[in-house]
């Protein structure tokens, strides 16, 4: 039985990896800004109030994570202000484009979301990995550089790709603690954040992404994974 926490657990793929996690036997911790009636009835110690892009918020978090253990850690919670997105559909995200208005208020949200966020909530929660823990990062192809077919979704797009290299700095410094990362796509996967479309839904999201935790090694640890087990350019 592993000890596992997951941010962003109050709905979509959150919710889904709690509810598989839980099936199997693990013990789970469940972080977000607020629960959810599904949540609740999972039966897992839930945190709330928990917003990742606040530093005071996420320093009352570690507060009370104190002398707690974990072998898990899936930061699953992000963002996504799609405002003048056409089309979401088969891992392709297009919106207006750069002739469109800039709102550099939203990609700045956006980047201390989901880029900033998982940093500190990692950074809060070190003192309670031991040697051989695992972090994963729900990350997204749609920041990977080498597969940008279609341009637009700035804030996303650089949102995601920061992470990417902020997992991969924290791959090389948490080498020596033996701690390893992983660096998730979930797919395209129908949720509240893309307004229903997409081509699967969570419960297949979920799955995914725990196998690929399941098999991260100490050698494996930094490589950029589609949940179905592809590996992604960056």
């Amino acid at each position: 039985m592993a000890k596992v926490l997951v941010t962003g657990s109050n709905k979509g793929i959150g919710l889904e990896l709690v509810k598989q996690l839980k099936a199997r036997g693990d013990e789970v911790i469940a972080v977000c800004r607020q629960s959810s009636p599904e949540l609740d009835a999972l039966g897992v110690e839930v945190i709330t109030e928990v917003d990742q892009g606040d530093d005071a918020s996420v320093a009352r978090f570690a507060a009370k994570m104190k002398g707690k253990k974990l072998d898990v850690v899936i930061n699953n919670a992000a963002i996504g202000e799609f405002g003048g997105v056409a089309t979401l559909k088969a891992d392709t995200y297009v919106d207006g484009g750069i002739g469109t208005a800039l709102d550099v208020a939203s990609i700045q949200r956006q980047f201390n979301v989901n880029s900033v966020g998982p940093l500190r909530i990692t950074q809060a929660l070190l003192p309670c990995l031991s040697k051989g823990g695992k972090v994963a990062f729900v990350s997204s192809r749609a920041g990977s550089i080498g597969d940008n077919g279609s341009g637009g979704l700035y804030g996303y797009r650089m949102s995601k790709a920061a992470l990417n290299m902020a997992a991969v700095s924290l791959t090389r410094d948490l080498a020596p603690e033996g701690i390893s990362v992983a660096i998730l796509h979930p797919g395209f996967i129908r949720t509240g954040m893309t307004k229903g479309a997409g081509n699967d839904d969570p419960p297949v999201a979920a799955k995914g992404l725990i196998a690929r935790i399941d098999e991260l090694t100490p050698e494996t640890s930094g490589t950029f994974w589609h949940a179905n087990g592809e590996k992604l350019p960056w």
